[in-house]
């Protein structure tokens, strides 16, 4: 495994909740980190059909495009009662022409659930997939995810995304109800970044 040697990263994201997590997740090994966003990088097109797809293009074309190691998310939710929608297309599920409406997206993930007659309790897990990519176009990949249900009625104004419906295993609340703190350490984000730690281990830290 390739270690980063650094104590500055980009991580290729517009999303501010995103960026915020990560750079709680890094900020014990005093790496600082910049978004995509706050430097004016646009966002490339995700074309893949896999979260590790769509987290590579992100990574390398921001490591390309400023020379800077890059580390990318790619994440989404995973819903058994509808075969595992919307996944890799979780973000675009929030599209609408103002921006991402996420509330849009879940109400429209609960509708489908109900459509379908889906049995309770009504699985999911959250998916993420790390991809840290340096401009020589080297990358690690790293994986995690966290299981839980999907509720209803939304609850919390913690978090992002679909936090307010997602309840993990082993809680009676769900991800936006939940002090970030504890979030940060159960996560998705939290178990694929516990396994890339290990490039930030650097000697003498």
């Amino acid at each position: 495994m390739r270690r980063f040697s650094g104590d500055r990263l980009l991580v290729a994201t517009h999303n501010k909740g995103k960026l915020e997590e990560i750079a709680a997740l890094l900020a014990p090994y005093g790496i600082a980190c910049v978004s995509a966003g706050d430097m004016g990088l646009p966002e490339p097109a995700e074309t893949e059909t896999t979260f590790v797809g769509n987290a590579r293009i992100k990574a390398h074309t921001a490591a390309t495009a400023t020379g800077l190691p890059a580390l990318a998310d790619d994440s989404g939710i995973e819903v058994d009662g509808l075969g595992g929608a919307p996944g890799v297309y979780t973000a675009d599920w929030a599209e609408t022409p103002q921006g991402r409406d996420f509330v849009k997206a879940m109400t429209r993930t609960w509708d489908e659930l109900e459509a379908a007659n889906a049995p309770y309790p009504r699985s999911a897990r959250f998916r993420a997939t790390m991809v840290l990519a340096w401009p020589d176009g080297h990358d690690e990949v790293f994986e995690g995810k966290v299981e839980g249900q999907v509720i209803w009625p939304m609850r919390g104004a913690q978090g992002h995304g679909y936090d307010p419906m997602f309840q993990p295993d082993g809680y009676d609340i769900t991800f936006a109800e939940m002090d970030p703190a504890e979030k940060n350490r159960i996560s998705h984000r939290a178990d694929a970044f516990g396994k890339l730690v290990a490039c930030f281990e650097r000697i003498g830290a």
